[in-house]
């Protein structure tokens, strides 16, 4: 299945959930009861199902994966001892398009998974155009010389929307390091991981 890469606003509204995780997508910083359409129907009550599915679909659209790129990190983090749904989401925190995007690089995943995609990202001084890569703690990332005046990537340095203590960047110096793995706390608080778990484990049986 292939990545999707329509309307960001129509999926928030559709899951009643940030994709971006800044709130913009909802106007007026609130989110809409009815989902989108030229009717806008009103949503209905989910099974549990359908909760498991949802919550899929959403965190699965909120860092860009594919289908089978998804099931492959929750295989992976199923392997790992530890509480698995907080496993998974610091596999899906430690893809390097996501680490770009959380040393406040890209505005968004997508704007950050291009920077990589096109050879703009250098992983301790070696080009490295694989946005899905794993990232080791302590591995220096940095932007190419030609980049580090980018108007998009000045832009997004000057927000400073999306970093977080677990990355660290020297915008002087262009380049960061992811630190350690995150904490479940200080991860989006309205992802339910608990329902993909039981999501994958429903597909199992």
């Amino acid at each position: 299945m292939s990545r999707y890469t329509g309307s960001t606003f129509k999926k928030a509204r559709r899951y009643g959930f940030s994709i971006l995780e800044t709130g913009k997508e909802f106007s007026k910083g609130k989110k809409r009861t009815t989902a989108p359409g030229q009717h806008g129907a009103r949503r209905t009550k989910l099974s549990g199902y359908g909760q498991q599915m949802q919550e899929k679909q959403k965190v699965k659209f909120m860092y860009g994966l594919t289908e089978r790129q998804f099931r492959n990190t929750y295989a992976r983090a199923k392997k790992i001892k530890g509480i698995t749904g907080t496993i998974f989401l610091q596999q899906l925190e430690s893809r390097l398009d996501n680490v770009i995007y959380r040393m406040g690089l890209s505005l968004t995943r997508q704007g950050a998974r291009q920077l990589v995609s096109h050879g703009h990202i250098l992983v301790n001084g070696k080009k490295l155009d694989i946005p899905s890569y794993s990232v080791r703690i302590g591995d220096i990332i940095s932007v190419k010389d030609k980049m580090q005046k980018n108007d998009k990537i000045v832009e997004a340095l000057a927000s400073n929307a999306a970093t977080v203590e677990f990355v660290k960047f020297d915008k002087t110096k262009m380049s960061g390091e992811l630190l350690r793995l995150p904490e479940r706390k200080e991860l989006n608080q309205e992802i339910n991981e608990a329902l993909i778990v039981e999501w994958y484990n429903r597909l199992i049986k």
